[in-house]
């Protein structure tokens, strides 16, 4: 590849890290950009929540350790606060995701509203020819398709494609994921090579903007901070057959799959097996009673296709496809159709295990990413 400028997004991990290394060795003018999003003191105490916690990715710790890569690289390193945009786009979604008996992924929110749209247009402003990332995930032109395609990583381990199914054409032919054909172990290596300091710095493992995972406890301190009451929500607990067990405090305390802290004793284990956020109702029963064959898909992005409805359904389906419906899970046979409202229809050869409202599904030809959307509802 010609000497291109090209800004990296640094995260003050090792992969972005690596990233950044490798290009400058390969002679590119390179830029590190990082992205401000989030006052990791803003809550910290308030309403129970810890005075500090470790592992969150995007701390000021990251930043730090970004800056401090970009010196010893000696490369132009900048930060770019987009903390307002993140609340907007991000944390209030994810908020209003859980009171409405819903389960968010932020990681695909930032993906799509920022990461890959605002850090492009920095990049623009900067006059970098490309972004390139840290993310494991290939990314390639096909002149047959003329489309730009998106395939899972070479190590399935560390494959990050269902996070950025969001992601447009114009997106991706801006963007280089170096590490797609690498695996963890190797990116380690790399990093020895080129003598960063951080090589062996853990992976974050947390939201960064919910220390501890303690999501419920963070929703009670940002509404208490934003001087808003937390919306009452509490509903009946009843099994599938409408038996009532209980009383609930409110439906952003249970995600589909779960089996503690549901408030009720019974002789046999019970895991939720639906929310139903308008009337506070939320459902649960026996862990066959969690399987299902069928889901409904809305907000549609496909990234290997063409020839789409005006509505944004797929124009060539029935199509057979494997769908992913959380990051650790493994993509199963399924077939999607059209269904109202732009939405599509995936149905499972096999039934699968806590098909969750709020999650991505996102569907696979081989490696290639054919496209995804949100789960709106199961069937």
């Amino acid at each position: 590849m010609p000497a291109q400028t090209i800004a990296v997004a640094m995260s003050g991990g090792v992969d972005s890290s690596t990233v950044a290394a490798m290009l400058r060795a390969e002679g590119h003018n390179v830029v590190g950009l990082t992205m401000q999003l989030w006052n990791q003191r803003r809550l910290a105490g308030h309403e129970g929540m810890p005075e500090q916690v470790q592992g969150r990715c995007c701390s000021i710790d990251d930043v730090y350790d970004a800056r401090r890569v970009a010196e010893d690289l000696g490369i132009p390193y900048y930060v770019v606060n987009h903390e307002e945009r993140f609340e907007r786009d991000v944390v209030r979604p994810f908020i209003d995701e859980y009171l409405s008996g819903r389960t968010p992924i932020p990681c695909s929110l930032c993906n799509n509203h920022l990461k890959f749209d605002q850090l492009l247009i920095t990049a623009r402003q900067i006059g970098a020819d490309m972004l390139a990332t840290g993310h494991y995930a290939r990314c390639e032109f096909d002149a047959t398709r003329h489309r730009w395609l998106l395939r899972r990583a070479a190590d399935p381990a560390k494959d990050q494609t269902y996070f950025l199914f969001g992601l447009t054409q114009e997106q991706l032919s801006r963007t280089l994921f170096p590490l797609g054909h690498m695996n963890k172990p190797q990116v380690r290596e790399l990093a020895r090579e080129h003598h960063l300091a951080l090589a062996e710095k853990p992976d974050s493992q947390e939201i960064c903007f919910v220390p501890g995972g303690d999501y419920k406890r963070f929703i009670d301190a940002y509404l208490n901070e934003q001087g808003e009451q937390l919306p009452d929500t509490s509903g009946e607990l009843v099994t599938t057959d409408g038996k009532v067990l209980g009383h609930h405090e409110g439906v952003h305390n249970f995600t589909v799959g779960q089996r503690k802290g549901l408030g009720v004793a019974t002789g046999s284990p019970l895991y939720v097996i639906n929310i139903n956020g308008a009337e506070g109702k939320v459902t649960v029963g026996g862990n066959d009673d969690l399987l299902s064959r069928t889901l409904i898909a809305r907000d549609l992005n496909w990234i290997a296709i063409d020839g789409l409805h005006d509505s944004g359904a797929a124009a060539n389906t029935p199509m057979r496809v494997h769908a992913k419906i959380r990051h650790r899970h493994e993509p199963a046979r399924a077939v999607l159709e059209n269904a109202p409202n732009g939405e599509v229809r995936v149905t499972f050869e096999e039934p699968q295990r806590a098909i969750t409202p709020g999650q991505a599904v996102v569907f696979y030809q081989d490696d290639l990413v054919v496209g995804g959307g949100w789960i709106a509802e199961t069937g």
